[in-house]
């Protein structure tokens, strides 16, 4: 019996002299770190009974670019997030875009072979880990059944496929058409006359056209249906045969041949998917776009250098800082055009992106995103521009909230400046102020009185999902904050006095007899709080998104102080501060909210800013220890060590991880400044966008900062400037016990 040990070998040793390998920071990285899920309870916070499966960080291993088009990934299970699972052991194909939010994977492939006696309804294929690797740019497994090892790589708009098979096997591809996340209805894919190439289209949010070119002859493309759906199936001319001695032998069945497809993507025309491969593939081999995208990945990592802490904090640092940057994804083809949100073809001379997972990542990521890649950030804002006036005169939301705001106003208070604030500011402006629809859910309440009331209901069930009542309130009133930052850039000062005005409605739901947030109802006219108020009981969207009243906490980024007023003293809040990371969190299973520090959850985001609240009560030293346990423990989780303690939401939880690593966080991201944390490393090197550079460096060994000093002079308060950093000036912080 023939044996799949061989082509291994074959593999690697063809692959040994060809490949340049990672010596810069790219080494570091590993893209199935956030691939696994949490099973336990003690890594859940709760005791499993629920069937399906918890979410986990719903990361993808596949070769991408930053923020492309095209991720190229192995695909395990359809509608989980990413469509790749760590503790799965079946590959369907290799899908061409992912996000980690349960839709694309468009345009799936597996190569199979005759011998691997597949049909319709059965073609996957079982794996190893052992036999799998991934790094920036690159991805290869060996598929046991098939006895193929394959490879990925990919540009800004296009796959590159190589797979090798075994000796004698008769090999096609499977393209499965009919399928992808968003279970597409309509689709199409045909041979052309030059006899190695294929083209078609697959809808599933948005209709994307392909096409690749091979480097064999096609023989034929035929669809195999099954009891479920149809396979496209791609099947190849035998090529010519080899003579040996007396014997011959078939070139395509010899021991390691390959097959390669390149296939060029749209969301424009079957002609701009051509035209992107031509740009970006014609000419190059496998290993040639396999080494630019790691030069690509090592420039953008290479913006943050460290020296000092462990070799596992700096495997953390840059695994996560690579997940900042693979999203939002490019939408504009090579020759400048898009498909805006009314369905035109529009040309333009910018670049146009998707819209960022502003509920999650206006906290932190986008900022972030902007610092390093200030070009990236500014055409996003451009696409949100586009769209909103494109689409009812607002701003673009995601989820729940209105985040934009905070992203125009910190992106331009920082110096980007490449976009126009005016037109932005107009639809900042509407959102805060005009009820209609495509703006702020519940604006009319929130205008009339100053917050949003509940469902007057009871028992309400962990999955049901109402007004988000709570949340929607608290984070009105940090967007028009948001805004008023950029009224005030305009000198729109009447505008400005009101959003100002509004940003202190986050006060209008604190309830000072249990000191939370609380839900309230109206009754005749009258607001009153809601009475089936259980502070530690999750809910999806009752009063809190995503959340209970714990980890709905302290959020007014934009007033501390008048948030630390709101409590009888500084003790009291200390004490719930303590409470919140010690007390047990109840035990309440709720399959999105996993990773409990005490009753505060890491594994979602509406927590995330509040360890920092200590600093304003002088006990920064306790907010340090919070963050050192969420850093060393809350990432890097379960058996296989690659868990996060929930679901990563584009980069965001990434992001926090990044961000206080070096030692600076985005407490309130509309304004230009930063927290000061501890950093985990002795020096952090930062290249900022621009080319301008600043040093972070670390003082001392403990969690309790003594002192900070920004370009020689003492920092006054715990907030540093962006322009002094923008300036080079080093920040150093001095620590102690």
């Amino acid at each position: 019996m023939r044996t799949c040990l061989f082509i291994i070998s074959i593999v690697l040793s063809v692959l040994g002299p060809s490949v340049t390998c990672a010596q810069g920071v790219t080494q570091y990285v590993n893209p199935f770190m956030g691939t696994t899920t949490l099973w336990t309870p003690e890594d859940l916070g709760y005791i499993r009974t629920e069937k399906k499966r918890p979410w986990g960080a719903e990361t993808f291993p596949g070769a991408a670019l930053p923020n492309a088009m095209v991720q190229l990934t192995p695909v395990t299970m359809y509608r989980s997030g990413s469509g790749y699972q760590y503790e799965d052991s079946l590959i369907f194909g290799f899908a061409h875009t992912s996000k980690g939010h349960w839709n694309l994977l468009h345009l799936p492939i597996l190569p199979v072979t005759k011998e691997g006696d597949w049909e319709p309804d059965n073609y996957y294929s079982s794996f190893s880990h052992e036999n799998e690797e991934a790094h920036p740019g690159y991805y290869r497994v060996f598929l046991d059944r098939y006895c193929v090892d394959a490879e990925l790589t990919s540009t800004l708009r296009c796959g590159y496929h190589r797979y090798t098979f075994r000796q004698g096997d008769e090999w096609s591809l499977l393209v499965d058409i009919t399928r992808s996340n968003n279970r597409p209805r309509r689709w199409d894919i045909r041979k052309n006359d030059d006899g190695r190439s294929f083209e078609g289209f697959q809808d599933g949010e948005g209709r994307i056209y392909f096409y690749a070119i091979c480097s064999e002859d096609i023989a034929s493309i035929e669809l195999e249906k099954g009891v479920d759906q149809p396979v496209a199936i791609v099947s190849f001319n035998i090529p010519r045969l080899l003579t040996r001695g007396d014997e011959k032998v078939s070139e395509g069945l010899m021991a390691g041949r390959r097959l390669e497809v390149k296939i060029g993507f749209s969301f424009v025309s079957i002609e701009n998917a051509k035209e992107n491969l031509q740009a970006e593939l014609a000419g190059k081999s496998f290993d040639e776009v396999r080494n630019d995208a790691d030069r690509i990945w090592e420039d953008i990592l290479g913006h943050i250098q460290v020296e000092g802490g462990t070799e596992a904090e700096r495997r953390m640092l840059y695994s996560t800082f690579y997940r900042t940057f693979l999203f939002p994804h490019l939408r504009s083809d090579v020759n400048g055009e898009y498909r805006d949100d009314r369905g035109q073809v529009v040309k333009a001379d910018w670049r146009f992106y998707t819209n960022p997972s502003f509920w999650d990542t206006y906290r932190n990521k986008l900022i972030l995103l902007g610092m390093v890649t200030p070009d990236v950030a500014t055409d996003i804002i451009r696409s949100c521009i586009d769209r909103g006036e494109k689409r009812g005169g607002y701003m673009p939301t995601f989820f729940h909230g209105d985040h934009a705001s905070t992203f125009v106003a910190g992106s331009w208070l920082r110096g980007l400046r490449d976009f126009d604030l005016g037109r932005a500011y107009a639809l900042m402006l509407k959102s805060a102020t005009v009820p209609g629809r495509g703006g702020r859910p519940y604006l009319n309440e929130y205008l009339e009185r100053g917050w949003i009331s509940e469902k007057d209901t009871t028992n309400v069930p962990t999955e049901d999902e109402y007004k988000g009542a709570v949340t929607k309130t608290l984070e009105y009133a940090y967007d028009d904050y948001a805004t008023a930052l950029v009224a005030h850039e305009l000198k729109d000062k009447k505008n400005e006095k009101m959003l100002l005005q509004h940003s202190q409605n986050y006060k209008t739901l604190f309830d000072p007899s249990t000191g939370f947030w609380r839900g309230k109802v109206l009754r005749d006219g009258k607001g009153l709080w809601i009475e089936d108020f259980r502070p530690n009981y999750p809910y999806y969207q009752y009063m809190y998104r995503e959340a209970d009243a714990w980890n709905s906490l302290f959020f007014a980024p934009h007033d501390p102080k008048g948030m630390i007023a709101l409590y009888p003293s500084k003790q009291a809040v200390e004490q719930k501060l303590d409470s919140l990371f010690t007390v047990p969190n109840g035990g309440y299973e709720a399959w999105n909210l996993t990773g409990y520090l005490g009753t505060y959850c890491h594994g979602n985001q509406p927590g995330h800013s509040i360890p920092y609240t200590y600093y304003f009560i002088d006990k920064q030293e306790k907010a340090q220890h919070v963050l050192n346990t969420l850093m060393h423990k809350y990432y890097g989780m379960g058996k296989e060590g690659l868990a996060y303690a929930g679901m990563d939401d584009a980069g965001e939880m990434s992001s926090w991880y990044v961000l206080n690593a070096i030692g600076i966080y985005t407490y309130s991201p509309a304004d230009p400044e930063y927290i000061v944390t501890v950093p985990l490393f002795d020096r952090v090197h930062f290249t900022l966008g621009n080319g301008q550079t600043f040093d972070i460096v670390k003082e001392g060994r403990g969690e309790r900062i003594k002192s900070i000093t920004v370009g020689g002079q003492p920092l006054k308060g715990w907030f540093v400037k962006h322009e002094d950093l923008a300036k080079g000036k080093e920040l150093r912080i001095i620590v102690g016990e």
